[in-house]
């Protein structure tokens, strides 16, 4: 998943982005709020970490222009900040979660990936598809208990289609969630179309994936 870390101290930003990027999250950094502003306007993000205390933007005003716009981007405050008052203006305006400095790495890995749960509404790591079953925790694909080898680009793939089943994902958008933002001129949505035929030869020696299917001129969804 894509991850902004909107964080003005360079070295933990630095910190948070290598720690992330080993769980295998796409991450993106911004240490000015002008600039941030401008990303979330234009790239799609499952995650923004954020600080409140920036040099240049209250990162409250940040989720304000977030939700304003209808972005269902998750937000996690990150901040010094000890006032309850900040807090509860932050989840009230939309803030999924808080997260006071210090923390610990594994702390921030567990509320990411709590706030998902929430996020696509997951009782459980594993998601049944048909006979497939998708372990999201251990990376796992099986079928009636036989294990299926795919690359970690195309579990990525599928699982953020399993995510947002029933939902059409456009190329651009899968291709933004999975392999980062990109500029239009390098953009390739064949790209995503190979990914997918390759997914769909590997599936279908084990079993057929009716549940997979093809949104002529559009994209990709998970019907359930």
């Amino acid at each position: 998943m894509n991850v902004l870390i909107v964080e003005d101290e360079k070295n933990l930003s630095d910190e948070i982005a290598r720690f992330l990027k080993s769980e295998g999250y796409l991450c993106e950094q911004t240490f000015r709020g002008v600039d941030a502003s401008e990303k979330i306007a234009v790239n799609l993000y499952d995650f923004v970490l954020l600080d409140l205390g920036l040099p240049d933007y209250d990162g409250l005003d940040l989720i304000r222009e977030a939700r304003s716009s209808g972005s269902d981007t998750a937000y996690i405050i990150i901040t010094a900040r000890g006032a309850v008052e900040d807090k509860v203006t932050g989840l009230d305006l939309g803030a999924d979660d808080y997260l006071a400095k210090p923390f610990a790495l594994p702390e921030l890995a567990s509320r990411l990936y709590a706030v998902a749960r929430r996020k696509f509404k997951i009782s459980n790591n594993e998601i049944t598809v048909g006979d497939f079953s998708f372990d999201s925790h251990s990376r796992r694909i099986t079928h009636k208990g036989s294990e299926i080898t795919v690359t970690k680009k195309e579990f990525d793939l599928l699982n953020y289609l399993i995510l947002n089943k029933n939902k059409v994902l456009t190329r651009h958008q899968l291709y933004e969630h999975i392999w980062g933002n990109i500029l239009d001129d390098q953009y390739d949505s064949n790209f995503i179309d190979v990914h997918i035929k390759n997914l769909r030869k590997k599936l279908n020696e084990f079993g057929e994936t009716p549940w997979l299917e093809t949104v002529r001129g559009i994209g990709y969804k998970i019907k359930l």
